[in-house]
């Protein structure tokens, strides 16, 4: 594979961008050297590896695509994951915070609890698995400490709600969050418009000052990704 060019991503810091094959493709640097997580591709620039990020496959690399402003992950950072699945978006924020930063990915399926488990956190240790239902913080607030920001992907009719109960248990003010909103989790009798508008209702209500809201098409139909901070 023949890697033209290299250059770190132009507003955030950890974040690349590799041409490959004549295409210009996002990629993150390996912190598990020789792992590839969902079967992305592998590429070596001066002596480092660096792993392709797929916009199809990560929501968070489609917004970055689609002209995110703030990427409130950067190196060393604490992050809470909703949502963890089997660790594909997990595994890129593994790689940005670096071994000085901390991932608690909650998760409620088993098994995908246990692909995040053998695919990502057996290879990286600032990866936290939590088996637990995210609607019910309370049953980890043990394990996890204060975060820096929290990133929100569940499935759930209320997605806003949980990520309102987690920020108000977990989040230090002033603590940012990304929120992936699905529209035909919440309800499929809205147009996807009217149910990214709601939810940031929810938002702005719950102390929240949005920053930026971003359709996810053509990578993800009837997706968007909301940035806020948590003013508490």
């Amino acid at each position: 594979m023949s890697v033209l060019e290299l250059r770190e991503h132009e507003k955030f810091p950890n974040v690349f961008r590799v041409t490959v094959s004549g295409q210009s493709r996002l990629a993150t640097r390996n912190l598990a050297a020789s792992v590839s997580v969902y079967g992305e591709e592998l590429v070596h620039v001066d002596g480092a590896e660096y792993r392709i990020w797929d916009p199809y496959r990560s929501k968070l690399a489609a917004a970055i695509n689609k002209g995110l402003t703030e990427l409130p992950i950067t190196l060393g950072r604490k992050v809470l994951y909703l949502g963890a699945a089997s660790g594909t978006t997990v595994s890129h924020i593994s790689d940005i915070l670096g071994n000085p930063g901390e991932i608690y990915a909650v998760e409620f399926s088993q098994r995908s609890m246990r692909d995040l488990i053998e695919r990502v956190c057996r290879y990286r240790t600032n990866v936290h698995p939590i088996l637990a239902d995210a609607r019910i913080p309370i049953q980890y607030r043990l394990i996890v400490n204060l975060v820096d920001t929290i990133y929100c992907d569940v499935a759930q009719p209320e997605q806003a709600k949980i990520l309102v109960r987690n920020s108000e248990m977990f989040l230090r003010q002033n603590g940012r969050v990304m929120f992936s909103v699905k529209s035909r989790s919440i309800d499929v009798t809205l147009r996807p418009v009217e149910v990214f508008d709601k939810e940031i209702e929810v938002l702005k209500k719950s102390g929240f000052q949005v920053l930026q809201a971003i359709r996810l098409e053509p990578y993800d139909k009837d997706h968007a990704m909301i940035t806020a901070i948590f003013r508490k």
